[in-house]
């Protein structure tokens, strides 16, 4: 016999590594299985309803359905475990009573946080929708709890249960036996029956704020230490919206994303492009082209984004963020601590220049294409149309501000309406001379205008609108008015103005119908102007994206500025 046993060589096939692997630790579990809470003392953001839950076990006043509503991931499912288990909870001496605060160490608590507890079913509304599952829980209500208090029904997703089998289950719901309670969850309580609702206590769980999903994360970064970015985890309390559950996958995927070459450090840019979320610097430089008016540069930024992998429905997001953020700011109600500094001053200075109509306007315009361009078949070319669209309306004045734009003679850079041409004896807008007013005017120095504005002023309002609608002036001199015969002008019209014009400038008329070239009437002349100002306004670039914006609307015009031209 060798005495190989005692050789160090290691016999063929029995080779032993170097270093032994360390014993597994089991599967891995997800954060949001992992840090599911287990006491109510964890359950963050539902302070009220924990409170009216303690205050119910301590007086001995449990109702025998309970409904717990709320959006995804806020902790319904979790919280009727809990109740559950503050039920049942026996204490660590297995002398304990219902509390509020159970001890997680007995076994009607261990039992219940591993799923095992024969007297605590859970039950998929999902997929046990009809009545012979309802049936099912009926027939055994009626038997006592094995080993637990209470046997409790725990229905997740209740409103997917059929009318029918609601109606089967009101009965039972409304007087159940002593040991029985009923747990609903539903995250649509509007599809839940009203004869259901009034049969349960109900419980709105309320969102979780972003400012609590951070202080969360950050606990749970620094248990599985993992280091992150402030504005990383600001970026994953937003996009959480409120879930818990949805916020904590998200950090799953940003660990997973985080760089290992970099020592794993979730960073704000990675949690960005891992969203799929525009670059902020981006989003305010395309918002900076769009203020400036500055079409070509949007574009070529959109494109310059798309091409990176950032969707053009993104984009808007990004613009109606950062509109809203500009708003709030005009305020002092905005407050994002995963701004930088310089995107706060950036956000500040625009505060301070933009209005607030410009704002809801730009506003309103993203919130229309945000939809456009989220139905879109090229997302891409009507995200470059919006763009366009926004730049050219959301500059647009107010109706007050085009009033006077239009009253006041235009925009400097183009104008609305053209410039006054020099005043002539059938000019509208010829006005007397500060130092010699209209009714004191000699007849030398008046022109149609001053006539129109001396019958006007002292009180002869028809023949002042006749001179203004009807008459055509053929010829104008000191002491003599001809004017082109028309049928509105009857025959006694002629005298009639004669005797106003000896009253109001002390010499004889001679005024009479007469043959020649005739000049437009006051009426027609402002009328022309007044449409080759239409036509002007409506080739102005903000006009044309306006009326291309709002196909219904139409130019109309100022009230006052009609009434002091055309009485």
């Amino acid at each position: 016999m060798s005495d190989s046993a005692d050789d160090d060589t290691p016999m063929l096939g029995m080779d032993l590594p170097e270093t032994a692997p360390p014993p597994s630790s089991g599967p891995y579990r997800v954060l949001a299985r992992k840090y599911r809470p287990q006491t109510f003392a964890e359950l963050i953001g539902q302070d009220a309803m924990v409170k009216t839950l303690g205050n119910a076990i301590a007086r001995d006043r449990l109702a025998h359905a309970f409904l717990m509503t709320g959006v995804r991931g806020v902790g319904k499912t979790s919280t009727a475990r809990l109740i559950a288990k503050a039920l049942n909870c026996i204490g660590p001496d297995g002398q304990g009573g219902p509390t509020i605060d159970p001890c997680g160490v007995c076994e009607p608590c261990r039992a219940i946080t591993e799923g095992r507890h024969i007297d605590v079913i859970e039950m998929d509304a999902a997929s046990n929708t009809g009545v012979d599952d309802v049936r099912e829980i009926i027939e055994a209500v009626r038997y006592a709890a094995v080993s637990a208090r209470y046997k409790i029904y725990i229905i997740d997703e209740v409103h997917m249960l059929s009318r029918n089998a609601f109606n089967a289950l009101l009965k039972t719901l409304e007087e159940p036996p002593a040991h029985v309670k009923f747990l609903f969850a539903t995250t649509e309580v509007n599809k839940v029956p009203v004869t259901v609702l009034s049969r349960c206590q109900r419980f709105d769980l309320r969102r979780i704020t972003p400012d609590m999903l951070f202080a969360h994360f950050s606990a749970i970064l620094q248990k599985e230490g993992v280091e992150a970015e402030a504005p990383a985890i600001w970026l994953i309390a937003n996009a959480a919206e409120g879930s818990v559950r949805d916020g904590l996958s998200i950090l799953d995927q940003a660990i997973a994303h985080a760089d290992l070459d970099g020592g794993g450090r979730i960073g704000a840019d990675q949690v960005r492009a891992m969203l799929g979320l525009s670059d902020r610097t981006s989003i305010a430089q395309l918002m900076a082209t769009i203020l400036d008016g500055d079409a070509a540069a949007a574009i070529d930024l959109a494109r310059a984004q798309y091409a990176l992998g950032i969707e053009p429905v993104a984009m808007v997001r990004g613009l109606m963020d950062l509109t809203h953020a500009i708003t709030l700011a005009k305020v002092s109600r905005h407050d994002d601590p995963a701004l930088a500094a310089s995107d706060r001053e950036r956000i500040g200075d625009w505060a301070q220049k933009l209005g607030f109509a410009p704002l809801n306007r730009l506003w309103q315009l993203l919130l229309k294409g945000h939809d456009e361009v989220l139905r879109a078949n090229n997302p891409l070319e009507h995200l470059e149309m919006l763009l366009l669209r926004v730049i050219y309306a959301a500059a647009m004045p107010d109706p007050g501000e085009l009033a006077k734009l239009l009253e006041k003679g235009g925009v400097p850079a183009t104008p609305m309406i053209a410039p006054a041409a020099p005043a002539t004896q059938g000019d509208t807008a010829a006005a007397p001379p500060a130092e010699a007013p209209a009714a004191e005017a000699p007849a030398s120095a008046l022109t149609i205008a001053q006539i129109h504005q001396l019958l006007e002023t002292s009180g002869n309002h028809q023949l002042a609108r006749q001179v203004y609608d009807d008459l055509k002036l053929v010829e104008l001199e000191p002491g003599l008015l001809v004017y082109a015969p028309v049928p509105a002008l009857d025959g006694d019209f002629a005298r009639r103005l004669g005797e106003a014009l000896l009253n109001q400038t002390g010499s004889r008329w001679q005024v009479r119908a007469g043959e020649g070239e005739a000049r437009p009437s006051l009426g027609q002349v402002r009328q022309a102007k007044l449409d080759d100002n239409d036509a002007r306004i409506r080739e102005l670039p903000v006009v044309k994206a306006a009326l291309a914006a709002f196909p219904d609307a139409r130019l109309v015009e100022d009230d006052d500025n009609r009434h002091r031209s055309n009485p």
